[in-house]
Order: C-alpha cells, then sequence, then structure tokens
C-alpha cells in the first residue's frame, strides 16, 4: 500500500474533502443530514480558518483528511460545544489548533477502525447538523457521561508491535504525522480534539498522548473533549518509543506501508 500525505492548498483537492465527508458523515454513518448539504459537500464556518491535510492512494484519489482548525474569531468547536474543566485563558490562544473531521474512506478502514474512530453503535448517533438549532437539547442519557471510565485520565496503552499497528492504521497515522509536522511549523504548540474514546485508544498506541478535559457529550455521538500538549507528547515518545519519535520528526510525509 502506496500512501502519500500532505497539507491541501488546491481548491480542487478541497472540493474532493468535502465529498469524502459527504459521503461517509451522510450515507454511511448519518452524523449529518444530507438535506442539510445539497452541494453533497459537508463544510462549516471552521474551514476557513483551517489547515487541511490529505492522504492520497493507490490511484490517486483522496482516501483520507484531518483539519486543524486554527484561533479566529470563530473560536473553537470544543470550547463553544463542551464545558471544559480547564481555565482556557490560560492557553496560548495563537498557538492552538483544534483536530477536526477525521474522514477515512470506506476502501481504506476495517470494522475494527470504524468502531476506533466514529464509536460503537451505541454511540453514534445522528444528530444532524454541525450547527445545533437554538431548541435543540440533547437526550440526558447520552448529553453527558460522567461515569465514563476515561474521564480524566488518558487509556491504558495495548502493547502491539510498532510496524503492525503502523500498517493496520497507515491512513490515521500519515496524517497525524502531517499535522505534526505543520504544527512544528507553525510553532503550534497545542491541540484540542473532541474524540471517541476508541480514536484516543489508537492514536495512544502511536504515541500521541491527549487528557481529558470535560465530559462526554452527544457532539456527531458521544464524544469527550482532549488537550495535548505537543512538548509533553515529544518527551514522552523520545523515552517510551524513539521508533516513532523518529518517524514523525524524520518522515517526508510518504509511506509505503513497510
Amino acid at each position: 500500500m502506496s500512501l502519500t500525505a500532505y497539507p491541501v492548498t488546491d481548491e480542487k483537492d478541497l472540493d474532493e474533502i468535502y465529498r469524502l465527508r459527504y459521503k461517509v458523515f451522510c450515507y454511511e454513518w448519518g452524523f449529518e443530514k444530507p438535506d442539510d448539504y445539497p452541494d453533497e459537500r459537508v463544510t462549516d464556518v471552521y474551514d476557513k480558518h483551517s489547515l487541511h491535510f490529505a492522504v492520497r492512494g493507490d490511484r490517486e484519489k483522496i482516501v483520507g483528511a484531518v483539519s486543524l482548525i486554527l484561533n479566529s474569531p470563530e473560536g473553537f468547536p470544543a470550547e463553544k460545544y463542551c464545558e471544559l474543566d480547564i481555565n482556557t485563558s490560560d492557553l496560548p490562544r495563537n498557538s492552538i489548533a483544534e483536530v477536526s473531521r477525521l474522514v477515512v474512506h470506506r476502501d481504506y478502514r476495517r470494522r475494527a477502525e470504524d468502531k476506533y474512530i466514529y464509536g460503537p453503535d451505541e454511540e453514534r448517533r445522528s444528530i444532524g447538523s454541525f450547527h445545533y438549532p437554538a431548541s435543540y437539547q440533547p437526550p440526558n442519557n447520552f448529553s453527558r457521561r460522567a461515569d465514563d471510565r476515561y474521564r480524566g485520565r488518558s487509556p491504558r496503552r495495548q502493547i502491539e508491535p510498532y510496524t503492525d499497528r503502523r500498517r493496520r492504521h497507515e491512513v490515521v497515522f500519515s496524517l497525524y504525522r502531517a499535522m505534526y509536522q505543520e504544527s512544528r511549523r507553525r510553532q503550534i504548540s497545542h491541540w484540542y480534539s473532541i474524540m471517541t474514546k476508541g480514536i484516543v485508544i489508537l492514536l495512544q498506541k502511536f504515541g500521541f498522548s491527549f487528557e481529558a478535559i470535560g465530559d462526554p457529550v452527544d457532539f456527531r455521538g458521544i464524544r469527550t473533549p482532549y488537550l495535548a500538549v505537543i512538548e509533553k507528547m515529544e518527551q514522552d515518545l523520545s523515552v517510551s518509543n524513539p521508533s516513532v519519535y523518529e518517524d514523525l520528526n524524520g518522515g517526508d510525509g510518504n509511506s509505503d506501508g513497510r
């Protein structure tokens, strides 16, 4: 499998990403309502303030994408839709970005990876468009889960050879490596993200450490807000997982799946 990950600047590539989102988010998982996107392109107010990353597959099609939302007057989804346990004024506003809109083409996903990224069946819920209507109130049994067993701490890592993890989750790893490298170039020091527990566990296997900073919410399914401090992640990786650290810093964004 040959994959190439890169920062997206071309409008044609952006259009391809938005259409991939539409297929995955609207029809495969029901996170978004197709009627809200008559042009069959899923976009939101944050896209024009974001860095976009894509992975191309063997047939030169975009098979995965993710966005980094930068600081702007729109703010960050994590701060807007979640009740955070941290003092956000302590964070360097212009050095924060939020990981958003991770999407992987179905031909490059396994069933197990679906549950990592999008959550188990009972936690996948269609709640309409990205912008909640003023009258929207999530059901009580889904809006917050104080008994979440990962609340306030990182999930335990599962031991597995790095090369095996890398091969099985190549699209996700390639996107995060591209985001990491661009973040270092732009001096971005912190990442917000609103994620399933599963994707956090997957990222932990690669050494991307996120800490829960709030209770779960109903946000395109059950999601928890997290924060990653890039410097701490690097320090941990250099000691505990030097092969991943070397790959992140020495790679050129291309991968041949070995």
